[in-house]
């Protein structure tokens, strides 16, 4: 670790507040505990992070990571790696190899390569019907977003030696945005635009923003036709998960002021048939600000509340009003919801300006019982719990949680996205928290963790300059 970067009180300041647990960790930002002694505690980590010689990424000794996509490459179909990485899925690819959904949050405005290069030559590779949005130039001509998801085929099968990339193509164009997102049961990816933009706010545009878009996982199948799934909700996405038990999708919304949904599809094995939207509640409390920016602290870090779900009728709201739909219905209110996974029959989900000093939460939604969550029988038998799980309220623990992801072990793996360093972060189902890896190039955030299905490699973006990472090392079973 570079310990020249911090004088010894911020250092040991640090290193005491992510080895300590709900109760610890509450006395030691009350002053009421001694740094010395929490130092004692033994952490559930790895180690500290041992400088990185060619400055990418700071990791424990024995863990290794190697630059498998860089921004600015030409991909297998002729295409630019676009920039501005982030989301990601794992799935299991054809003979023991890793298939990666990545997910590309570009917008107009941001100065970052894209599929097609500046001039648009290689636009005329594509059938336009491919491009969800082709949007229009000032001369008539096309002129589609950046944004949208990237496929790429990663060979795992030489445990502690390095892997290798084998294939990378374009998925999904023409989107606006795509920040995060979910995997589901078949092998397919969920990409959200976080976006709301459209025809009706910038005549560049020709199709509505703010949805919900599925790409197939399998190698090689190359440009899915993008079809959004408006039953999802137009709003910003975030990201969603997916209860495999029980099909249904939970949606996270980055706004200071969003909500947290569940979608009730008709037919899980397609979305487009369509489905119900509903906004989560705690039961007794209408509109309970969960924030805890001002308002009285709801939920205590490791309380539980019963939820209830509301139904929402107008979800294809042309004005963004989704949120304000939901919050005079009692839907319960969120700071920036943000990266979203599914574990240990759980969902687990990020806020990134929770708490009272905006740093962050990390939340864990246990549904009810299979038969009854997402039926009539709610109202009858025992609801969901929602779980604050962390509120550290400190930028020492954890700045701006984002993406996450649940790892093979239990552990949650997540990404920061501050103003200042940035680190891998992992947390303990007893809420510890602890340094897995710091980006050593620059101040951009992590995103889009995901861990191969073998569980040997984590995959991380480093979302600028865009950089996808393969990192391996002595994981836990």
């Amino acid at each position: 670790m570079a310990f020249n970067r911090f004088d010894r009180r911020q250092f040991m300041r640090k290193a005491a507040a992510t080895s300590v647990g709900f109760a610890g960790l509450g006395r030691f930002l009350e002053g009421s505990v001694q740094a010395d002694w929490l130092l004692k505690l033994a952490t559930p980590g790895y180690g500290p992070l041992e400088p990185d010689p060619a400055a990418v990424i700071d990791l424990p000794k024995g863990f290794t990571y190697q630059v498998i996509s860089i921004a600015g490459d030409t991909m297998n179909d002729g295409f630019i790696v676009p920039g501005k990485h982030d989301g990601m899925g794992a799935f299991a690819g054809p003979n023991g190899t890793t298939v990666l959904v990545r997910n590309h949050e570009i917008s107009p405005g941001h100065r970052c390569i894209g599929p097609f290069d500046p001039e648009l030559s290689r636009l005329s590779k594509i059938d336009i019907s491919k491009v969800y949005d082709p949007g229009k130039s000032e001369d008539g001509g096309p002129s589609p977003s950046r944004g949208g998801c990237t496929r790429l085929v990663y060979d795992t099968r030489g445990g502690t030696e390095p892997g290798q990339l084998i294939s990378h193509e374009l998925a999904l164009v023409g989107t606006e945005h795509n920040c995060a997102g979910g995997v589901t049961p078949r092998n397919t990816w969920l990409s959200c635009e976080e976006s709301v933009v459209g025809p009706e706010h910038k005549p560049n545009w020709t199709k509505p923003h703010g949805y919900v878009f599925e790409v197939p996982g399998t190698p090689g199948s190359g440009l899915v036709t993008p079809e959004p799934i408006k039953s999802m909700g137009r709003m910003n996405h975030e990201a969603v998960a997916i209860d495999a038990r029980t099909g249904i999708v939970y949606l996270t919304e980055d706004r200071n002021d969003g909500c947290i949904y569940r979608f009730i599809p008709i037919d899980s094995e397609n979305y487009l048939k369509g489905g119900q939207l509903q906004a989560l509640a705690i039961s007794g409390q209408p509109t309970a600000d969960l924030r805890h920016w001002e308002s009285p602290v709801h939920i205590k870090p490791g309380a539980s509340k019963t939820v209830r779900w509301i139904a929402l009728d107008n979800v294809d709201s042309i004005d963004d009003s989704l949120r304000y739909q939901a919050a005079e219905k009692g839907a319960a209110l969120f700071a920036r919801g943000e990266g979203m996974w599914a574990g240990n029959g759980e969902i687990y989900f990020a806020c990134t300006t929770g708490g009272a000093n905006q740093r962050g939460q990390i939340w864990r939604y246990r549904p009810a019982d299979p038969a009854v969550e997402g039926t009539p029988l709610e109202r009858l038998a025992p609801r969901g719990k929602l779980m604050l799980l962390a509120e550290p309220n400190d930028a020492a623990v954890v700045e701006h949680a984002d993406n996450l992801t649940v790892s093979p072990w239990g552990d949650l793996v997540v990404c920061e996205d501050g103003s200042e360093e940035q680190f891998l972060l992992g947390v303990t189902p007893a809420g510890m928290f602890y340094k897995l890896g710091r980006n050593a190039m620059n101040e951009s955030e992590f995103a889009g963790a995901a861990f191969s299905p073998d569980a040997s490699t984590l995959f991380v973006n480093i979302q600028n300059p865009g950089l996808t990472l393969a990192i391996r090392g002595p994981w836990r079973s």
